[in-house]
């Protein structure tokens, strides 16, 4: 018998009707296949109802046993079943993988005030513009090479193409990242996408102290929100 017969064989093995030589030979192969244990942890319910039939408790005449045709309909819902709750499991793995992705690391430091690395930020600057109603923020960390900045934008409209721009000390500007905003926006209230903020993470080669502030403006140059430094 082939692997693939083995694996056909988790709800028979689940309801008795295996031959035993047969069963001893699942058996062996169920102690190597974690996918047919997890099968037949599902078909378990399945068979413990059908073993109730077949044996009624007191007060309760004999049930005949099923007919062959009747067992293979049974089998066959089983397996419809539980494909259809694997499927459900997949599709709730796949999102939550793709969440995982999509977020950036130290994105726990702007929503819980507590950062992945070392314990926060060394500085976090926020505002909301009066007039554009944008509301950013910045998580600011010093690095040998320059800055790492974990940006959260909010209330921003789309659809656009915006930029992330640090201003030094000096009045030099320096591009720090660009992005596209989907027509939902993000953080949007009723808009209608999921109204979720803008999380990325970034990097400028200043030092935290040559910086004096960062803009968020469109690609066009319409500033958007100023982040003040505050030294």
């Amino acid at each position: 018998m082939n692997l693939r017969e083995r694996h056909r064989d988790v709800a028979a093995y689940a309801l008795g009707i295996l031959d035993p030589s047969d069963a001893f030979r699942f058996e062996e192969h169920l102690s190597e296949c974690v996918l047919c244990a997890v099968r037949l942890a599902d078909f378990t319910p399945t068979a413990s109802a059908l073993a109730e039939l077949a044996c009624p408790g007191p007060g309760r005449g004999p049930t005949p046993a099923p007919s062959p045709k009747l067992l293979d309909r049974l089998l066959h819902e089983v397996a419809a079943r539980r494909r259809r709750s694997s499927r459900r499991r997949l599709r709730l793995v796949v999102a939550a993988a793709a969440l995982i992705v999509a977020l950036p690391a130290v994105t726990p430091s702007l929503v819980d005030g507590d950062g992945a690395r070392g314990g926060g930020p060394d500085a976090r600057i926020a505002a909301t513009d009066a007039a554009t109603g944008v509301y950013g923020a910045v998580d600011l960390r010093a690095a040998d090479w320059g800055t790492s900045v974990t940006l959260r934008v909010a209330r921003l409209r789309g659809p656009r193409t915006c930029e992330l721009v640090v201003v030094g000390r000096d009045g030099k500007e320096h591009r720090v990242t660009t992005w596209s905003v989907p027509s939902g926006g993000h953080g949007v209230p009723g808009s209608p996408g999921d109204g979720s903020p803008l999380d990325l993470e970034a990097a400028t080669a200043l030092r935290p102290d040559e910086i004096d502030h960062f803009e968020v403006r469109t690609v066009r140059g319409a500033r958007l929100v100023t982040l003040n430094a505050g030294h």
